[in-house]
């Protein structure tokens, strides 16, 4: 198993719910809103001998000559966007869908952004996110997936894709939210998502006020940490600018 961080940049944010580009070399926290939390956004792709499977996907930043950050960043790993079987979300906050469909520049049309690859997505996620209406969730970058012939609706609590993923109903982040094993050999990849975010929230006893369920998320964090440790797990960490995956 290959493990491969795509990472878009570091970001603030603040009670806007915008994203800002933050330079760590050059900026100071303290310059940005009171608030303002300083965050990595960064996909993963694994390559199995089965499978290339994608991570949630970004943002969806374009570079100013049109081309798609997340993609750019798979060629830059080796990886053409074509190769892609597999696309696993978490979630449907904008942060990790809003790399779901690219919009043509000219016509304004938005097709997926990895058409000749399997998605799977929490059904009920994908029932809260179009109805509520809140900046978290942009419906347009998504909206596309409920009439791809490739898509597959995950709508148990817990279960299995094929025989080396294995996905679990948290909610706590949001409010129907996932989190994934990946299994090959004696290696286990866990990816938790926005319920276990950083590497600094495993450690500590943290409670978010951002998240749907923050006490739920804290005792998430801290069972995954003692088993994970105990079991020689790799953690993914969505959102740490240091520590993107550990040990």
């Amino acid at each position: 198993m290959k493990i491969i961080p795509l990472s878009e940049g570091a970001f603030t944010i603040d009670k806007s719910k915008l994203f800002i580009p933050f330079d760590p070399a050059t900026e100071e926290l303290n310059s940005r809103p009171v608030g303002s939390l300083l965050v990595e956004i960064q996909p993963f792709v694994i390559i199995t001998e089965t499978d290339v499977i994608l991570l949630d996907t970004g943002l969806g930043y374009h570079h100013p000559d049109g081309s798609f950050q997340l993609h750019r960043n798979l060629i830059k790993a080796g990886i053409q966007p074509s190769q892609v079987t597999k696309v696993l979300l978490s979630h449907l906050h904008k942060d990790h869908a809003g790399g779901i469909t690219l919009k043509d520049p000219v016509t304004g049309e938005r097709f997926l952004s990895f058409p000749y690859a399997t998605w799977y997505v929490q059904k009920r996620e994908f029932e809260y996110a179009s109805s509520v209406g809140t900046s978290s969730y942009v419906t347009e970058d998504f909206s596309l997936l409920q009439d791809f012939s490739k898509l597959v609706w995950l709508t148990e609590d817990e279960g299995t894709i094929g025989n080396q993923i294995r996905y679990q109903l948290t909610g706590a982040h949001s409010k129907f939210h996932q989190v994934f094993w990946i299994t090959e050999g004696d290696q286990v990849a866990f990816f938790g998502g926005d319920v276990a975010p950083q590497l600094q929230q495993m450690k500590s006893r943290f409670i978010a006020k951002y998240d749907y369920d923050g006490k739920k998320c804290m005792e998430l964090r801290q069972l995954w940490w003692q088993v994970g440790q105990e079991e020689g797990w790799t953690f993914l960490f969505y959102h740490d600018i240091k520590s993107p995956v550990w040990p």
